[in-house]
């Protein structure tokens, strides 16, 4: 049996997962339920898009329903006590500079489970991620692009 991925994320993200499932599981099903009974009572089922497009909707809601679960049961939650507070890691704010002289960015490291870019949290497995974990305030990190590589100075960490 092959060793299942584990998903790494703060508390506050297997929260929202857990909510998440609980939806899905108690609302969004009965819904889809309910899709699929009124579409079969137009008939043809040959010829029904309602019935197909509610039996998609299932196929889907059934899926997400396996992945968040899979994702709780491996959750591995992050916990910085004992970290250095000067080095980046995993559930760690870190605020950069592009080099020589660019814009300040600032993104928290999280698990893949809870990455968004647009709320400023950056998957541990983004390119940027790998390359600013480990390393420590007023260090020059190089971060490897698709458009080239990328110079940035880590300003602060918290």
């Amino acid at each position: 049996m092959a060793t299942e991925k584990s998903f790494y994320m703060t508390q506050e993200g297997k929260e929202k997962l857990e909510e998440e499932l609980h939806y899905l599981k108690t609302e969004r099903r009965k819904e889809v339920v309910e899709r699929i009974k009124v579409a079969r009572s137009f008939g043809d089922l040959s010829e029904n898009s309602e019935y197909d497009a509610a039996k998609d909707d299932q196929a889907f809601v059934e899926s997400r329903i396996s992945q968040v679960e899979q994702m709780i049961r491996n959750a591995v939650i992050i916990e910085n006590d004992n970290e250095d507070p000067d080095v980046v890691s995993l559930g760690k704010t870190v605020t950069f500079k592009e080099l020589p002289d660019g814009d300040t960015e600032t993104y928290t490291i999280v698990g893949s489970a809870e990455a968004d870019p647009f709320e400023g949290k950056i998957s541990n497995d983004s390119p940027m991620a790998k390359s600013l974990i480990g390393q420590e305030i007023g260090a020059e990190v190089s971060v490897a692009t698709p458009g080239g590589d990328l110079f940035v100075r880590i300003e602060n960490v918290e």
